[in-house]
């Protein structure tokens, strides 16, 4: 189910995902994807391929976490094609919960970021 306003949405994420230490953002095969200190931590997609979803996607521990949140939540958990394999989770946007949104970005943020800026 797509975003009641996808742009909105989108704004929303951005701020959220800029308002992290030295985070910055560029397009990446064409859709917005957000980075720290040159490593990615959160890719905006919208309709991808026509999937029909609105997601953000956030990096996790690994398979076993990905697994667990997929089993725990698939109304809110999906695998997000090509980036599934390298521990990758997309978290729908669709009617999205921020608290939990945000809470993912900071999560995949400190796996991305380098030592000096999560210590």
């Amino acid at each position: 189910m797509l975003a009641a306003d996808p742009d909105a949405v989108e704004t929303r994420l951005r701020t959220a995902c800029l308002a992290l230490p030295e985070t910055g953002e560029k397009i990446s095969h064409g859709i917005p994807a957000f980075s720290v200190a040159g490593k990615m931590f959160a890719y905006f997609r919208h309709d991808h391929h026509g999937d029909g979803m609105t997601v953000v996607c956030v990096k996790t521990t690994g398979r076993d976490e990905q697994e667990l949140l997929l089993e725990v939540d698939p109304e809110t958990y999906s695998r997000p094609a090509y980036l599934y394999p390298s521990g990758w989770i997309a978290v729908s946007l669709s009617e999205p919960d921020w608290g939990l949104v945000e809470a993912r970005l900071l999560t995949s943020w400190r796996l991305a970021a380098p030592k000096r800026l999560t210590e």
